[in-house]
């Protein structure tokens, strides 16, 4: 089993790394492997609506990271994406990408993941709701911390003495293998993600 880990901050090795990484660490220590995806410095694309991705399951658009985005998720078990705050809401770049990589693929329902967010001092709950509605969104069972999942620090050597959030963080990933290894006892066992039914959409416009 495997989770994809991505990077959603502009700084490749930054404090957002730092937390992903602890996750990483605790998944790997409980039997998941883990693959890092930064999304890089680059301009990352908003969604423009055209609906070109219908039925193709991946976006027109493959100058960014966002079909390597769903190719790796498709592969993938489970998924943590990790955002530094700015503004009291996720870096843009980590939010166009996560809108379009949803919206191509349909999500990925069934598979367990997590967002974890970095700041100086605040903001830090607003982002991680604002991340979390792309899981609960499509049928992604949403798997937490023993507190909600971030670090504070201004630098990298500022979040390393986080000591609570990097506990947060190896709880979240020993939680995220837990329930990997629960949903694969429960498929041997004949327990499959039940069957969503779809087909009603109310406009709430007359």
């Amino acid at each position: 089993m495997k989770v994809l880990l991505i990077n959603g901050s502009p700084n490749e090795h930054g404090c957002t790394d730092l937390a992903l990484r602890e996750v990483a660490g605790a998944l790997e220590a409980n039997g998941i492997s883990t693959e890092m995806l930064w999304i890089g410095k680059g301009a990352v694309r908003g969604c423009i609506a055209c609906g070109g991705c219908k039925g193709k399951g991946r976006c027109v658009f493959g100058d960014d990271a966002v079909n390597k985005a769903i190719e790796q998720m498709q592969q993938a078990d489970g998924l943590v994406v990790g955002s530094p705050v700015y503004y009291a809401s996720a870096n843009g770049s980590v939010v166009a990408l996560l809108d379009r990589m949803f919206y191509a693929s349909g999500g990925f329902p069934g598979k367990p993941a997590a967002a974890v967010v970095s700041a100086r001092r605040a903001g830090t709950t607003a982002s991680l709701d604002e991340l979390n509605k792309y899981f609960t969104i499509c049928g992604m069972p949403v798997v937490s911390s023993g507190y909600w999942n971030m670090v504070h620090g201004n630098s990298p050597a500022e979040a390393a003495q986080d000591a609570e959030g990097l506990q947060i963080m190896r709880n979240l990933g020993r939680n995220m293998a837990w329930l990997l290894h629960c949903i694969e006892a429960g498929k041997k066992a004949g327990v499959n993600f039940p069957e969503q039914e779809t087909g009603n959409r109310t406009n709430f416009i007359r």
